[in-house]
């Protein structure tokens, strides 16, 4: 199946003016042309939804093209690695994050910032104590 631009960019919710900057910027290989208008296939498809990931998981454009163009695996497996350790890091701040939230809301206490726990926990996240340690707070 091909795809226009514009066809594509709705298929992911972008405007097209988006797929035309990732070919700009070396992310997205240039369309081939039918009368003039950009088709793209299924291989296209399969590289708007990586960049789409790739941003989810926190690279920049430019460590999405590095990644791209990597001259051998052990590179590209090098990019990938640094980038899920920080993934990683960001899922641990969050799940502190999401256990504080549920610490406050389901504390028995008049008010969660006087509950001992809720403190501990905070001055533990605010101490920079490893998220894990600090998880064992509550």
């Amino acid at each position: 199946m091909e795809y226009s631009i514009g066809k594509l960019a709705a298929r992911f919710g972008l405007a097209p003016h988006v797929l035309r900057h990732w070919e700009d910027v070396g992310l997205l290989p240039p369309a081939r042309r039918v009368a003039g208008r950009r088709m793209y296939g299924a291989a296209d498809v399969t590289r708007v939804a990586e960049i789409l990931l790739g941003k989810e998981a926190g690279f920049s454009l430019e460590q999405l093209r590095e990644l791209f163009t990597a001259p051998d695996r052990d590179r590209r497996r090098e990019l990938l690695g640094g980038q899920l350790a920080q993934v990683r890091e960001r899922i641990a701040r969050l799940t502190l994050s999401q256990t504080l939230l549920e610490h406050a809301l389901r504390c028995r206490h008049p008010d969660y910032q006087s509950c001992p726990q809720f403190q501990a926990m905070m001055l533990a996240r605010l101490d920079e104590v490893d998220t894990a340690e600090a998880l064992n707070h509550h």
